[in-house]
């Protein structure tokens, strides 16, 4: 799908959802090494499809072991059971269906994995939202679209709303636009739907 025709699919409508809450948990949003405040204006675009919508959403969080192994390409953040590691306050009332994740793609996890066979018999879309558009959404996005693909899969679709998904800014090394457009690019170029906006 390209950037065009991106746009013109401004909202989407969904069949069987189910939500995926990436990182949405106080390590990225209101402290620590790796946490931007502008992350947080996603919440409401979230919570429009879990709250109002009524979708059924899996939280998926950081819970890094303390000597996780990412931890030499990252600073030490969300260690199991820390504050950090917790969903942030604003949308932790909807967070009953929790899954950990120790690397930054969630496709990796084995509580995901585990889960696959059922979300596949139980859903059709599978929205994903959260942080960071760059990072940990990415590599789940174009990992399950690949699973699909692998698999001739024509019954499942990824969709990743693109008001419902935020990365991190760093003056001069991460330009936050900038990598939210480009990480938005791959994923439709690969086939995943990246609508402005799920259905109003």
């Amino acid at each position: 799908m390209t950037k065009e025709n991106r746009k013109k699919e401004t909202a989407l409508s969904l069949d069987k959802p189910v939500v995926f809450v990436v990182d949405m948990v106080n390590g990225f949003v209101h402290e620590g090494a790796l946490s931007d405040k502008r992350i947080e204006t996603i919440v409401p675009a979230i919570e429009k499809l879990i709250r109002d919508k009524g979708y059924p959403a899996v939280f998926v969080c950081d819970s890094h072991t303390g000597d996780a192994r990412e931890f030499a390409a990252y600073p030490l953040h969300c260690v199991q059971g820390s504050h950090e590691a917790a969903v942030i306050d604003a949308l932790s009332p909807y967070a009953r269906d929790v899954l950990p994740k120790n690397s930054t793609n969630t496709f990796m996890a084995p509580a995901f994995q585990r889960r696959l066979p059922e979300l596949l018999e139980t859903y059709r879309d599978f929205v994903i939202t959260g942080c960071c558009t760059d990072l940990c959404v990415l590599q789940f996005a174009l990992s399950l679209q690949s699973y699909l693909n692998e698999n001739d899969d024509r019954n499942h679709r990824v969709i990743v709303p693109a008001n419902a998904v935020e990365t991190f800014h760093l003056d001069g090394t991460h330009e936050a636009e900038a990598w939210n457009a480009m990480a938005l690019a791959n994923m439709a170029a690969n086939g995943i739907v990246v609508p402005e906006r799920i259905e109003d």
